[in-house]
C-alpha cells in the first residue's frame, strides 16, 4: 500500500504514520499537511529520513495540489480537519471550508484517481449530547451542537453520499476524545497536564461534570489501522475508550499524578452550547474486527504526563505564536474574573 495521509503532522495523524512505518514494512506514506498551528513536523522526526515516508506541504482545499500529491497512492486516510470547538464558535468559516469543502475535494480527487480505499476520520461529537444511560451506536441520529461538530457531520454525510451514489470505497470511523503524546495544548487533557506541571491555573468549564469517553491515541491508531486493512467498505465504526468520566475526575487524576496543588483548579464561565455527555457503543468494531482499547485511563494519563515532562522544549515551542495570540483575543477579556489568568490557560476544551 502507498497511503496518502492528510493532516499527518497533527496528533492522531503523526501517531498513525509512526505506527504504519514501524509495523507495516510493505507500506509507504505520503503525508499531506498544511502545517497550521496544530501541525508540527517535529512530531515525525523519528521517521523523517525513512525512504518510505514523504512529506508534502499542502492544503486539502487546493484541488490541483491534491491531485498532484495523491497520484500513485492506493489508499487515503483523511485526518485533516479544523478540530477545536472553541475556535469554531468564534470563527466558524474555516471549519466549513476545511472540513466540508476540503473533504469534497479529497473525495473528487480520490474518485478520479481510482483509490482502493478511503478512510474518513470523524468524531463522536457528531452524535451530540447522549442522555444517560444511552450509548450511541453507528445508527444513532446525528445531532451536532457546535459549528465544528456540524461541519464534521456534514463531511460524514458527504462521504456516505459518495459511497451510495458512486459506489466509492470509503469507510468512516468516529472516535472518542483522544489524548496522548504530541497533542496541542488547547485540548483538555494536555492543557491540564501542561498547566499543572508549570504551576498554572487549571481552568474548568462550568461545574466540570461534563462526561467524556477518553481514548489513548495509540489505541485509536491501532483501531484505524484495523479498519484500513480489514474494515468493510461502506461501514461506520465507533472507536471508544474503556469508560465515561467527568472532567473533574480527569482533573483530580492529573493533580494526583503530577503532585500539583488542588488550589490551581478554577471554575470558569462555561462554553456556549457545551455538550454534557458523549458515550459510544463500540460493539461493532469489537465484534467485526476484534479491536478493544488496551491502555487504561490512569496508565495512559501517567504515560502522557511522563512524555510532557520529558519534552518541555516541544511544549514551549507550540505554546507561543498563534496559540498565544488566539487566547489573548478570545479569552483574556471573556469574563472579568479571568483577566488575571495567564492567556495560555484560559480554556478547558474537550
Amino acid at each position: 500500500m502507498k497511503i496518502f495521509v492528510t493532516g499527518g503532522a497533527g496528533l492522531i495523524g503523526s501517531n498513525f504514520i509512526r505506527l504504519l512505518l514501524a509495523g507495516e514494512p510493505a507500506c509507504s506514506v505520503v503525508n499531506f499537511d498544511k502545517l497550521t498551528y496544530a501541525g508540527n513536523l517535529s512530531n515525525l522526526e523519528s521517521v523523517a529520513l525513512s525512504p518510505r515516508y514523504k512529506f508534502i506541504k499542502g492544503d486539502i482545499c487546493d484541488r490541483q495540489a491534491i491531485d498532484s500529491a495523491m497520484a500513485g497512492c492506493s489508499h487515503v486516510v483523511h485526518f485533516a480537519a479544523e478540530s477545536h470547538v472553541d475556535r469554531s464558535i468564534y470563527d466558524p468559516a474555516p471549519f466549513i471550508q476545511t472540513n466540508v469543502t476540503g473533504t469534497f475535494f479529497l473525495l473528487e480527487a480520490a474518485r478520479s484517481l481510482g483509490v482502493k480505499r478511503f478512510v474518513h476520520i470523524s468524531t463522536d461529537e457528531v452524535y451530540g449530547d447522549i442522555a444517560a444511560p444511552q450509548f450511541a451506536d453507528e445508527n444513532f441520529p446525528l445531532r451536532p451542537s457546535s459549528p465544528y461538530s456540524s461541519a464534521k457531520a456534514a463531511s460524514d454525510l458527504l462521504v456516505n453520499s459518495y459511497i451510495r451514489t458512486y459506489a466509492f470505497p470509503a469507510i468512516l470511523t468516529r472516535s472518542a476524545n483522544n489524548y496522548g503524546p504530541y497533542q496541542f495544548p488547547e485540548k483538555f487533557i494536555p492543557l491540564m497536564i501542561s498547566n499543572a506541571l508549570q504551576g498554572k491555573c487549571l481552568p474548568v468549564y462550568g461545574d466540570g461534570k461534563q462526561q467524556r469517553d477518553w481514548l489513548h491515541v495509540e489505541d485509536n491508531c491501532h483501531a484505524i489501522l484495523q479498519v484500513l486493512k480489514n474494515g468493510t467498505v461502506g461501514e461506520i465504526y465507533n472507536i471508544g475508550g474503556a469508560g465515561i468520566h467527568e472532567n473533574l475526575e480527569i482533573v483530580r487524576e492529573v493533580l494526583q499524578l503530577t503532585g500539583a496543588n488542588d488550589a490551581l483548579v478554577s471554575h470558569v464561565q462555561d462554553r456556549p452550547g457545551h455538550d454534557r455527555r458523549y458515550a459510544l457503543d463500540c460493539t461493532k468494531i469489537n465484534a467485526e474486527l476484534g479491536w478493544k482499547p488496551r491502555i487504561l485511563l490512569k496508565d495512559g494519563l501517567r504515560k502522557t504526563i511522563d512524555w510532557y515532562k520529558s519534552n518541555p522544549t516541544w511544549l514551549e515551542s507550540v505554546r507561543g505564536g498563534d496559540y498565544l495570540s488566539y487566547y489573548e483575543k478570545y479569552y483574556e477579556n471573556r469574563d472579568p474574573s479571568l483577566r488575571a489568568l495567564s492567556s495560555s490557560a484560559l480554556t478547558a476544551s474537550t
